[in-house]
Order: structure tokens, then sequence, then C-alpha cells
């Protein structure tokens, strides 16, 4: 009894030399009860499911495959259609000019005149032999006059009463517009009717 007992401190004894008490679930050194401890399956799919799963990735790979083949296509047509609009954009202004030059050149002038009537001729030619160019590769003219006005193919400039036509319809092409190929060149700039004033 006069000897003293030494004191043991449990946390430093062997895992295998701590005792539990009575009653309690052990715990491991990571937290867990064996208990809690599921085990783990591997989820596997079939070989059906997995034939099943490849069919679909196989179909969506082809549906996918086959959008781009036909967007492809679809750019390469419309690559072929509109490739020449820039330069056709550009040849409408020497068909404005030979316009422009015909309407300056009075009508009475040119009976008189012998050498400015055959001009005139020549200008006409050059001007129908242009128009026929242009439609050739699909470009063709908008000139509306008396139609109802379509913001998609004419530019507005202004607005007038007009007992002729009807409130919305074009009563002037100022510039005539052109389509190639069903696509807008160039709108038609136009006068519009609008409605008479009350009073």
């Amino acid at each position: 009894m006069n000897q003293e007992q030494k004191k043991i401190d449990p946390t430093k004894l062997p895992d295998d030399e701590i005792s539990v008490p009575t009653g309690e679930t052990p715990v491991s050194q990571s937290g867990e009860s064996p208990e809690e401890k599921t085990p783990e399956f591997s989820s596997q799919p079939s070989a059906d499911e997995e034939l099943k799963l490849l069919k679909d990735q196989l179909l969506r790979v082809l549906a996918e495959s086959e959008n781009v083949r036909k967007r492809a296509q679809r750019e390469k047509e419309d690559a072929s259609r509109f490739a020449i609009a820039n330069f056709a954009r550009d040849l409408l202004t020497v068909a404005d000019n030979l316009t422009r030059a015909l309407e300056n050149i009075p009508s009475d002038t040119r009976e008189e005149n012998d050498p400015l009537k055959a001009i005139v001729e020549g200008i006409k030619i050059t001007e129908r032999e242009l128009n026929n160019v242009l439609e050739r590769h699909g470009v063709k003219k908008i000139s509306p006059l008396g139609e109802q006005f379509d913001h998609n193919y004419h530019q507005a400039m202004f607005e007038e009463e007009h007992t002729e036509y009807q409130p919305g319809q074009v009563t002037q092409v100022l510039q005539t517009g052109y389509v190639l190929n069903d696509r807008l060149l160039r709108p038609a700039l136009v006068g519009v009717a609008k409605s008479k004033s009350a009073g």
C-alpha cells in the first residue's frame, strides 16, 4: 500500500489493449462503427442496356452528321447564289447613270438632232443589255409604282396626299430597287400616299 500505484494513461496504450465498456459499440479510428459500413456493389449495365445505350449514341451521331451535311450543302448553295452580290451592287450605279442620262435629254431635242438621237439609241441599247445581263445572273428590278408599300423591299422617303393612289400605295419611285435571287440587294426609294387630313 505504501508503494505508489502507477497511473496508466489509456491514450498511450496500444489499440488492442484499449478496453471498450460493455454495451457500447466500438468505433474505428475512421469514426465509423462496423454497422455503418455498407458494402459497395458495382453497378455495371447489363449487355442489353449497354447495347441500347450504344444504339442511342450511334443514332445521335448519325443525326448530327446529317445536320452538318445539310447545313454545309445549304451554305454552299447560298455562296454560289449570292457570291456576286457585291459586284452586282457596284453595277447598279452604272445602270442608274444610264437611266439619268436618258432622263436628262429632252425628247423634243432628240428628234431635232440626229447625232443626239443616235447617242440616245446607243444609251438605250447599253441600258437594255446591262439589265439583261443582270437578270441572267438573278438580279431583278423593283419598280413598285402603284403597289402597296412593303418595308422589306421599299424605303419611304416622304409621304404625300394623293388623289390617284390609296393611302399606303407608292406614288413615286425615286430610285429603282433590286433583288438578287429574291434577296434584297438595294431597296427602292419611294414616295408613299398618306391619308387625307380631316377638314
